[in-house]
């Protein structure tokens, strides 16, 4: 009997311990600081010195600030790039504010390419062909609608591109740590805001990080065509030594138009097939946050953990325990076991902390403290997704339908969305402006 007593003390402590050391861990994951933005020698180059680089943004309606959105890509300090603006539709509400910016900067290589090559069911996919296979660079900048970009952004992205990582490793895509900034207040846009400055922006660096697979949203991606010529999506590696070797059947952009994720797939595949790997530059993808309900909010949170857990499942499976309920839980039961602590006590310092962690990973992307003006809204969004995030997290995960852009999509074990033809939405989509489409 007090030898079993004794192993189930043995089997607490240990628990325990685990617990508290998971704890710890998480609030001493390394955030890398932002605040410092040096400009790269490439912005001050003669442009026959440089790699040339083609920026890619597709279109669709208005987006929240699209006319400062784009511009910011005219405005970029570096000496050799052009611009190729997609949208799928000629009537698009998108073309005049385009047409605008051409006429203000003639001097910037900026064309507009209008229709979409359908390979598959990601829009966004079909809308760049046009712009991927007439882009007249290797280095192919994605850049999304919503994101406005510092001026020495693209000089600086190019400069990790030709860095190689500290195991000697090439880099493959370098991308940004998404920012948002919301110009509404409404429940869902300032959730989102809260959301994608703290906890995401968080996590986000410290997988990145440690690095030990790819984790890439692609608000911001800067990789070369020609190792996106090589892969697939099949995250098999090439098992050929040849450098240039490629997979079998269809590779490049048009392979990965069957999945809603392809930013994800992308960064995968240059990761799993081609054994290169991705790197992070110090700035940030100002991500504009529109008119967002919190049903919008909700729905998009649970589309993207649907697509997710069909693609890294463990990874999935393991969010709710970096959660900071969650996580709570586990640190006050395990400083309660072994030190005695009150939980309430534990609790209290445990949010403190968290919202002071929290609003020091905003000021460090930010490069400015919260503004005063916002300083209520944020914290009532950021104390909502902390609320909501375990019941959105279990509501995501007992089911495989997403609605996107007006319709239903049933995700396959692969990843891959399947369009449930028979679902009709109650009215088609309108694009307003002020609206976010993601």
């Amino acid at each position: 009997m007090n030898t079993n007593s004794n192993d189930y003390n043995v089997l607490r402590i240990s628990l325990a311990s685990l617990g508290l050391i998971w704890f710890s861990f998480l609030w001493s994951i390394c955030r890398k600081r932002y605040r410092l933005r040096p400009r790269s020698p490439l912005a001050t180059a003669s442009p026959s010195s440089v790699p040339g680089v083609s920026i890619l943004r597709p279109l669709k309606g208005l987006d929240t600030n699209l006319y400062e959105n784009l511009e910011s890509t005219f405005t970029q300090e570096y000496p050799n790039f052009e611009i190729l603006l997609c949208v799928a539709d000629e009537d698009d509400q998108a073309l005049p504010v385009v047409r605008d910016l051409l006429s203000k900067y003639p001097h910037v290589a900026a064309k507009i390419l209008v229709g979409e090559e359908v390979v598959g069911v990601n829009p966004k996919v079909n809308n760049l062909m046009g712009g991927y296979r007439s882009a007249s660079n290797d280095i192919l900048w994605i850049l999304d609608s919503n994101v406005v970009a510092d001026p020495g952004t693209l000089a600086r992205a190019v400069d990790a591109l030709q860095t190689p990582t500290k195991s000697g490793k090439r880099v493959a895509l370098v991308h940004h740590v998404p920012f948002a900034f919301s110009t509404e207040s409404r429940a869902g846009s300032r959730i989102d805001e809260a959301f994608l400055n703290t906890n995401h922006a968080k996590m986000y660096l410290a997988i990145n990080t440690v690095a030990i697979d790819s984790c890439v949203v692609g608000k911001s991606n800067i990789y070369r065509r020609s190792d996106l010529e090589r892969v697939n999506g099949s995250l098999k590696p090439i098992k050929s030594t040849d450098p240039n070797a490629k997979q079998e059947g269809l590779c490049g952009l048009p392979a990965f138009g069957k999945f809603l994720a392809e930013d994800n797939m992308i960064a995968s595949a240059l990761w799993h097939e081609l054994g290169l790997r991705h790197d992070l530059s110090c700035d940030v993808a100002r991500n504009v946050v529109g008119n967002m309900s919190l049903h919008d909010y909700i729905q998009r949170r649970v589309r993207w953990i649907r697509v997710r857990k069909h693609i890294v499942m463990a990874a999935t499976l393991a969010e709710p325990f970096t959660e900071s309920i969650v996580l709570v839980v586990i640190g006050s039961s395990s400083l309660k076991y072994l030190v005695g602590l009150p939980r309430w006590l534990c609790i209290l310092v445990h949010f403190f902390l968290l919202l002071v962690v929290d609003l020091d990973v905003y000021t460090s992307l930010a490069a400015h403290p919260l503004p005063h003006s916002i300083k209520r809204e944020f914290w009532a969004g950021w104390a909502a997704r902390e609320v909501l995030a375990l019941p959105i997290f279990l509501w995501a995960l007992f089911g495989n339908t997403v609605e996107w852009r007006g319709r239903r999509y049933q995700i396959l074990n692969n990843g891959e969305p399947e369009n449930i033809k028979h679902w009709i939405p109650s009215a088609e989509p309108v694009l307003t402006p002020g609206r976010i489409y993601t």
